[in-house]
């Protein structure tokens, strides 16, 4: 009896890719006698090509030494590369101006309360601390106000009155550069005013 076949199965069993019935197949490597119960690709292309089979040495080896692109073509390599959109694309960072607020996440127990980011405001995910939920529109909309999640509507009022004169073309001579901004204070008051969230 060989090495191979003295080792307890149990031991054997848990390498990825061992084939339980190998169909009485031998390794491929020359004069081994092990059975050949794992299999290693021909070529990049094994289900055109088929696989090699090797016993567990002789497929570590292969492992060791394989290389996909050995076979192929500079052209081929080139199609490979160009198949793949990403490859040479740098990843887009994450977000860095999200905050705690902006998650939405359901903490009713105030479990996340102690952790740094959250507190009454963020604690009951997107609620202000009276408890009325906001929506991601609404927090926008504030946001758009310069305002905090708890302006009241007597508050989104004021600043919308002191904004709207700020930019208003017949408070700056006529000047319509500050048109554009104008219009997005316009909008979001006009959200906020018809929000169950501030809504008497």
């Amino acid at each position: 009896m060989s090495e191979y076949q003295s080792r307890p199965k149990s031991r054997l069993s848990r390498f990825h890719g061992r084939v339980e019935h190998a169909d009485g197949r031998r390794c491929e490597s020359p004069g081994c006698p092990e059975p050949g119960e794992f299999r290693a690709p021909r070529s990049p292309r094994p289900e055109r090509d088929g696989y090699h089979w090797f016993c567990l040495d002789h497929v570590r080896a292969f492992n060791a030494g394989y290389d996909y692109f050995k076979h192929l073509s500079a052209e081929e390599v080139a199609a490979e590369r160009a198949g793949h959109p990403s490859w040479e694309r740098s990843s887009r960072p994450f977000a860095t101006n999200a905050g705690a607020g902006d998650l939405h996440i359901d903490d009713p127990h105030g479990i996340l309360s102690a952790l740094k980011g959250w507190g009454r405001r963020f604690g009951a995910g997107g609620a202000r601390p009276d408890g009325v939920r906001l929506s991601a529109k609404d927090r926008q909309a504030l946001k758009v106000l310069g305002l905090g999640d708890d302006a009241t509507l007597e508050t989104i009022k004021k600043q919308y009155k002191r904004l709207a004169r700020r930019y208003h073309p017949d408070t700056n001579g006529g000047d319509r550069s500050q048109e554009h901004q104008l219009h997005k204070v316009i909008d979001a008051y006009t959200h906020l005013s018809q929000s169950p969230a501030f809504s008497s």
